[in-house]
């Protein structure tokens, strides 16, 4: 769980979005007796990919969080972490994926947000998440599991339909839609003429 807490959270290792959540839902459905365990190693891995990535946005990572996030929206992150950076951070550690949670710990670097803040917020959030996961997974885990391997095939349509449909909607805001940022050296740029 700590491994893959922390492949869920480093920059340069990804796992598939969810996936801690899964295997803490799976893990606690079929051991009830240690839900709370998975749910503390999940929440132990998670913070420490949270914070590797965190150190490393902190030592150069704003050209990468604003070639990803366009700077509009980087701009936008970087004024609501000046307003409220612990509730930033902590609801963002709380929502499950898509949310993408990795901004926010990036902003968090960028703007070198006091690092004990930042710590205490991952581990509260995670920690809320998890055991709320966690506890679930115990109580229904079983029932959810049963529900899935009766209508596999169902299931994995509608799983395989939401994958492309959220890959086409991802194309289509990708290639159409996405503000493009200003080059530099541009005559007709706006903010060149203010």
């Amino acid at each position: 769980m700590i491994l893959l807490g922390l492949a869920d959270s480093a920059p340069f290792i990804s796992a598939p979005p969810g996936s801690t959540d899964v295997f803490v839902i799976v893990l606690s459905a079929h051991h009830h007796e240690s839900w709370a365990y998975y749910a503390f190693m999940a929440t132990v891995g998670e913070v420490l990919g949270g914070y590797l990535a965190y150190r490393l946005a902190e030592k150069g990572g704003q050209q990468t969080l604003e070639k990803k996030m366009g700077k509009p929206r980087a701009g936008k992150t970087y004024r609501q972490f000046e307003k409220r950076g612990w509730m930033t951070v902590f609801t963002g550690a709380i929502l499950p994926p898509p949310f993408p949670f990795s901004y926010v710990v990036m902003a968090a670097g960028v703007m070198q947000y006091p690092s004990n803040k930042f710590l205490s917020a991952l581990t509260a959030g995670r920690s809320v998440r998890f055991f709320a996961i966690a506890y679930l997974g115990r109580i229904y885990g079983r029932q959810m599991i049963s529900f899935f391997s009766r209508h596999y095939r169902q299931s994995l349509y509608v799983l395989i339909t939401l994958a492309v449909m959220a890959g086409i909607g991802a194309l289509i805001y990708f290639k159409w839609y996405r503000p493009k940022a200003p080059r530099e050296g541009c005559r007709a740029c706006p903010s060149e003429h203010q």
